[in-house]
């Protein structure tokens, strides 16, 4: 008995692993070590680590008990009122297993639930307050009502840096025993925006092919358009041959298999990397917003991004 107390007294801290929110985890870590946390919601982009937070803290306070006192709902998939009405107040009003005197349900995606269902949920939360903590995660703090947000303690998670997800992917490297060169640390960043769910899965297909992760399979894996194809694009654009232009970007879309969508994100990046004026760049990144708004909505990709070469050919010749 008094092992098994030395264990989960002294079990290691998981919150050390979570990468790119050190301002978070150390609130969080002080809130979790006094044995009594607030309402929480967690906002920000996917793959930051919201819910990775939420289980950590959950294994934090309960140790080897944590799944009799942790339910975890994805409101996306239920997002109905039923769900509040039943499933949540039923684990709710139910007393916790071990010394901490709350359970904790954890709604991911809570930004889904109806606004009936979010009615309904602040009053649960209210009600229930003795026995039952909630964290909700979401993408966008401003789908959940201010009700709700009032009663929690919000930390908003930002997409990681390169040298978090270097940090991630050396730790792979030397788990795996895989071979990876800066360049493609570099182009996975690039391809996974900050998002490190993504980052794992792009390593995950390039190391299913081979354990030396190069630039070239890492391209071949994300299906974007490289830099200096579309930087090409944009060359001839800017300086007037709009026919060399066009040919260049069909022959990038199509050997390449890049969407429209991809493209213009792709040109938005290399628009500061041309030798122009910097209030023509800033026309042109309105132009190229402009089309991806019309390709988002139905518009043909081509035909758009057609458009979009001519405003560069116009730009280049100062029309």
């Amino acid at each position: 008995m008094a092992s098994e107390i030395w264990t989960e007294k002294y079990r290691p801290s998981k919150f050390p692993e979570i990468v790119g929110q050190a301002d978070i985890i150390k609130k969080v870590q002080a809130l979790t070590s006094s044995l009594n946390i607030p309402h929480l919601l967690f906002a920000g982009p996917a793959g930051t680590g919201k819910s990775t937070l939420a289980l950590i803290i959950v294994k934090e306070l309960f140790g080897e008990h944590w799944r009799e006192n942790y339910l975890e709902l994805n409101a996306s998939d239920e997002r109905g009122i039923n769900i509040v009405r039943e499933k949540v107040k039923n684990f709710a009003r139910t007393k916790s297993f071990g010394n901490v005197p709350f359970k904790i349900i954890f709604l991911d995606e809570a930004d889904a639930l109806t606004p009936e269902a979010q009615q309904a949920l602040r009053r649960t939360m209210e009600n229930y307050s003795q026995t039952c903590r909630f964290i909700l995660s979401c993408n966008y703090s401003s789908k959940i009502i201010d009700p709700i947000q009032s009663r929690c303690a919000i930390f908003r998670f930002k997409l990681l840096e390169k040298k978090d997800i270097e940090k991630i992917i050396r730790k792979i490297e030397a788990a795996e025993k895989l071979q990876i060169n800066p360049e493609s640390i570099e182009m996975i960043y690039e391809g996974s925006e900050g998002d490190c769910r993504r980052c794992i899965n792009i390593l995950q297909s390039v190391a299913s092919i081979s354990p030396i992760i190069s630039p070239e399979l890492v391209s071949t894996i994300i299906s974007s358009a490289k830099p200096k194809d579309i930087l090409v694009v944009l060359d001839y654009a800017i300086s007037g041959d709009f026919q060399k232009s066009r040919e260049k970007l069909l022959d990038v879309m199509l050997k390449e298999s890049i969407s429209g969508q991809d493209v213009i994100k792709a040109i938005q990046k290399e628009i500061w990397n041309l030798p122009i004026e910097p209030e023509l760049k800033v026309k042109l990144t309105e132009k190229t917003g402009e089309a991806e708004f019309r390709i988002v909505e139905g518009s043909d990709p081509f035909i758009q991004l057609q458009a979009l070469l001519a405003s560069f050919v116009l730009a280049g010749l100062g029309k």
